[in-house]
């Protein structure tokens, strides 16, 4: 996520929210002060995966901090993650082919019910003091 993820009209419209904000002076201090934490936010994420990759003897990457990316890359070899998924990969495969035929078998009935739809008449309205169950709630 970065820069790149923001349209023009978002960009105008951070830019008119901060002059709302902090007004046409204080807005590039507001902005370098932003770009300074983001530095350091940064730098302070760079320096604790370091230290953490030094502590652990691996090589630590900080979308590796992610509970499951980290057991799967520094604590399971590939044999002992085929091991476990393999239970769980043929219930998966079960589930897809029923849903595909689940949605093969819909997009039909739904192919036939269009063909044999009837003209979409409007639904006759109740003669004028018919009271409907509606009305009365």
């Amino acid at each position: 996520m970065g820069i790149e993820n923001i349209g023009g009209w978002e960009l105008v419209v951070l830019v008119l929210v901060g002059l709302f904000i902090f007004g046409p002076d204080k807005l590039p201090k507001a902005i370098s002060d932003g770009v300074r934490m983001l530095r350091q936010l940064r730098e302070m994420a760079r320096s604790a995966t370091g230290d953490l990759s030094r502590e652990l003897g691996t090589d630590i990457q900080l979308e590796d901090l992610h509970p499951k990316t980290f057991l799967r890359k520094h604590l399971l070899s590939e044999d002992d993650e085929a091991a476990l998924r393999k239970p769980l990969q043929g219930i998966y495969d079960d589930f897809r082919g029923t849903a595909d035929s689940v949605r093969d078998d819909l997009g039909s009935t739904a192919t036939r019910l269009d063909v044999h739809a009837p003209d979409p008449t409007p639904a006759p309205r109740p003669a004028v003091g018919a009271h409907t169950y509606d009305e009365a709630t």
